[in-house]
């Protein structure tokens, strides 16, 4: 079974590389989060594009692994308590 922040995780992920790839953001609904986790990846990809400024070259890593520390933060108390948005 996968848990909450597992299933977290990849999404994020997934979202994260979409938008620094250039293919932008769409509304917390269509990219399947709910309103809570919808500011994990903005925060996985400001951060990212701070680095490539800074110089960094490949932020994919990084990015991965920003995306597992919001989302176990966000889930490191069980999550939200009630309700279908998680």
């Amino acid at each position: 079974m996968t848990s909450d922040a597992d299933l977290c995780t990849r999404i994020v992920g997934h979202w994260s590389r979409e938008v620094l790839d250039g293919r932008g953001y769409g509304d917390h609904r269509s990219m399947g989060l709910s309103d809570g986790r919808y500011g994990i990846p903005r925060e996985v990809v400001a951060s990212a594009r701070a680095a490539e400024r800074q110089g960094a070259v490949d932020t994919g890593r990084s990015t991965d692994r920003e995306a597992r520390e919001g989302c176990v933060a966000r889930y490191r108390a069980g999550g939200p308590d009630e309700g279908p948005r998680r």
